[in-house]
């Protein structure tokens, strides 16, 4: 069963199911370009690593301390006595290990890099260390000979940074290395298609074009993220009140 959605399925963002359709969905992405490009080149799977403070142990509680003093000494004999402050108990912040998936596609006989695919998550979206490892990444790559392509079907979260603000749900960055600081933005709202877009390869090659909604339609299917899903529910992040309504007049049509 393909999602019900004519272009992104909005309860796919959820971070209970975004993980896994975040990984099915790069390898569907690789396995798909296999198809497209000649046997001079090769899609690597690859991912990048960083720690993350864990979200329920942003706050640490800093308490007060008491320090009790010695009395005065009454006479010069008088004995020195240290007061002992009792041990408070606190909780330090936690880090886990995050594991991000993205692709490369390299020249099969040297291995350079001719194009980095990035597939954003919730991290890369909000401040902290996957925003800022995202963001390094990212100004390293804009900075060399290699092609960034940048897939962002998130709603929620600050959208990366651009020159000039674009209003969009979801966003496909495209920066060939040759034209930069200029690059191709295709946005999209929930209610249109993804749009296919081309995959910058070597000069002078033709671009394949690829088709990225049958993708996701594929993922859903395999997934079987319909059994997962409350359609009876509004999707997490919230929807406005615009799109919430032609949601559920979608779902009647349905």
């Amino acid at each position: 069963m393909p999602s019900p959605f004519p272009g992104m399925n909005p309860y796919l963002e959820n971070p209970e199911l975004w993980s896994e359709f975040h990984s099915r969905l790069i390898v569907a992405i690789a396995d798909a370009l296999d198809d497209l490009l000649s046997r001079d080149y090769r899609v690597a799977v690859e991912k990048r690593v960083y720690l993350s403070q864990d979200d329920e142990s942003l706050l640490i509680g800093i308490p007060d301390v008491a320090v009790t003093t010695a009395q005065p000494m009454t006479t010069p004999a008088a004995p020195l006595t240290t007061a002992v402050a009792e041990p408070l108990t606190v909780e330090l912040p936690s880090f886990q290990e995050v594991q991000e998936r993205y692709l490369e596609i390299r020249e099969g006989g040297t291995g350079t890099v001719i194009t980095t695919i990035e597939l954003l998550s919730p991290k890369n979206k909000r401040s902290g260390e996957g925003r800022n490892a995202y963001l390094q990444k990212r100004q390293q790559t804009l900075s060399s000979a290699t092609h960034w392509v940048e897939i962002d079907l998130l709603r929620s979260g600050e959208p990366m940074p651009m020159l000039v603000e674009v209003r969009s749900d979801y966003r496909i960055l495209i920066s060939r290395s040759p034209t930069r600081p200029q690059a191709q933005l295709y946005a999209f709202s929930l209610r249109q298609p993804i749009p296919a877009f081309p995959i910058p390869l070597r000069g002078g090659e033709t671009e394949p074009l690829l088709a990225l909604q049958p993708l996701v339609h594929q993922v859903y299917d395999r997934a079987r993220f319909e059994m997962a899903i409350d359609y009876s529910q509004p999707p997490i992040p919230k929807l406005s009140n615009d799109d919430l309504g032609w949601l559920q007049s979608f779902g009647d049509r349905e």
